[in-house]
């Protein structure tokens, strides 16, 4: 046998990184543009489907194969995201209602933010001045911590899994094909 020879020699041109950190007070207030919760559910509340549907018994049924199923999983979700939003919402509360240490440690962060707003005063921390969101953002982010202590995990923890299971359970036996053909698929969504 003949031994190649393979020349692989050349540059090569390794890419600059900086090693200063990316993080900027400046970009804080790129946060102050995401939706409220009020704006959420307001959004989710006009685009929800009719509970009468979603919770009809008789659409309830199996799917004849596995790529039957996983089309009707994925109808399903895309059909009534705007319940399965407000299913996990619902689950949320109970979670809180049923969890008092955890509700009392959002309404003490949700009236030290009322508070703040309401006084309208800059702090200076070590040179930098924060304002009201800033310093309604650090309230927040100092409550983590005393969240966590207080069981917000594995309440989070439980209310995603309760709300994945019910909300699975419901898209893979609800039979979407008997309320929506692909003829009305279009004209349904235009309606809503």
């Amino acid at each position: 046998m003949e031994e190649v020879k393979v020349d692989i020699s050349g540059d090569m041109n390794v890419p600059l990184t900086s090693t200063k950190s990316q993080f900027d007070f400046a970009s804080l207030n790129q946060w102050q543009k995401l939706p409220s919760p009020m704006e959420i559910l307001q959004l989710v509340r006009k685009s929800i489907r009719p509970w009468s549907e979603f919770i009809n018994t008789s659409n309830f049924k199996t799917a004849a194969s596995m790529q039957r199923l996983t089309a009707r999983f994925v109808r399903n979700l895309d059909y009534f995201k705007s319940n399965y939003i407000f299913v996990f919402i619902v689950l949320m509360i109970y979670c809180l209602i049923t969890s008092p240490l955890i509700l009392l440690v959002l309404v003490a962060v949700a009236a030290a933010s009322h508070k703040i707003r309401q006084l309208q005063a800059s702090v200076s921390i070590f040179g930098h001045q924060l304002s009201t969101s800033h310093q309604i953002m650090a309230i927040n982010i100092a409550s983590l911590p005393i969240l966590f202590l207080v069981g917000a995990g594995s309440a989070l923890f439980w209310t995603l899994g309760a709300s994945c299971f019910v909300i699975s359970l419901h898209a893979f036996f609800y039979n979407i094909d008997a309320i929506v053909t692909e003829d009305t698929e279009g004209f349904l969504a235009e309606v809503v």
